[in-house]
């Protein structure tokens, strides 16, 4: 067995690891000793924004992590490979909101990666910090794709022109020409988002079923003073930020008409049917 004594060794050292942690910055049950505390968030509560400290975010459930789960987490996420999330490339601020009410808006923090040119899949979280919670994904694909979709299937995908061109949609803390060198490919682009954690309604757990969401097409629908709490936030200029980047162009064929739910809302619904079944086929032993 001489594998044992490295795999002892190396538990060893990461047990060694968490208790220095520990000791010396409190990990990780004392954020208050943190270099850089997390700053205030704006929180959409029903459409309507407030700074509001993180600590106000409704708490989910449950026992706090004890210290065995913490040390089992700091070994394992120091021999194991997170190839899927090590691909993500970039953050991204946006709003969306639900497909069947534009009354109900939400912050959005995507974390994507490109699967090719073409395409870029990203998790949503609710916030910038640790603590955020996950509350949906989002794939955005080149106009090119989109046009192969089936003509249901594009009702389902939103435009992303305006979120580019206004400005509302931006990378946190990334200089301005260098988003925009992205900015350009994303304003031709399509996305389809579910979210599956409904925050805007308090709830500290996602209830109910997937919702699809859409972004924004046309000035007047953002509410302003969830759009104002960011800028305030993360010290950006939407309105500078849209004039430059006026020169952008939205898909060469222009936004299709079937995008953005063909200008109409749709809910997403649970409908009881018969679920099939596998037939029971008598095992044969040969």
């Amino acid at each position: 067995m001489p594998r044992i004594p490295h795999l002892i060794t190396r538990v060893s050292l990461h047990a060694s690891l968490y208790f220095l942690l520990k000791h010396r910055t409190g990990f990780p049950n004392s954020p208050s000793k943190l270099k850089n505390p997390p700053k205030n968030l704006s929180v959409s509560l029903g459409g309507i924004s407030s700074n509001t400290n993180m600590t106000t975010r409704p708490a989910v459930p449950g026992e706090p992590t004890d210290t065995r789960t913490s040390l089992v987490d700091t070994t394992t996420a120091a021999v194991q490979g997170f190839g899927p999330i090590n691909k993500i490339h970039q953050h991204l601020c946006a709003f969306h909101f639900y497909s069947h009410d534009m009354t109900r808006q939400v912050e959005a923090h995507h974390y994507c990666a490109h699967q090719n040119e073409e395409m870029r899949q990203c998790l949503i979280y609710d916030g910038p910090d640790s603590e955020a919670r996950l509350i949906g994904v989002e794939y955005i694909i080149s106009e090119n794709m989109f046009l192969t979709l089936p003509e249901e299937e594009k009702q389902l995908w939103h435009s992303h022109e305006y979120e580019v061109k206004s400005g509302v949609l931006f990378m946190p803390g990334v200089p301005g020409p260098i988003q925009r060198k992205d900015m350009e490919k994303v304003c031709k682009t399509y996305g389809k988002t579910i979210h599956f954690w409904q925050v805007d309604k308090g709830d500290t757990l996602p209830l109910g079923i997937p919702q699809l969401m859409y972004a924004f097409t046309r000035d007047g629908q953002l509410y302003d003073n969830l759009l104002r709490d960011v800028e305030k936030r993360d010290e950006v200029d939407f309105d500078k930020e849209r004039d430059n980047r006026a020169y952008m162009s939205g898909p060469v064929h222009g936004i299709h008409p079937m995008a953005n739910g063909r200008g109409k809302g749709l809910k997403t619904q649970l409908r009881e049917t018969d679920s099939k079944t596998i037939d029971v086929v008598p095992r044969v032993f040969v």
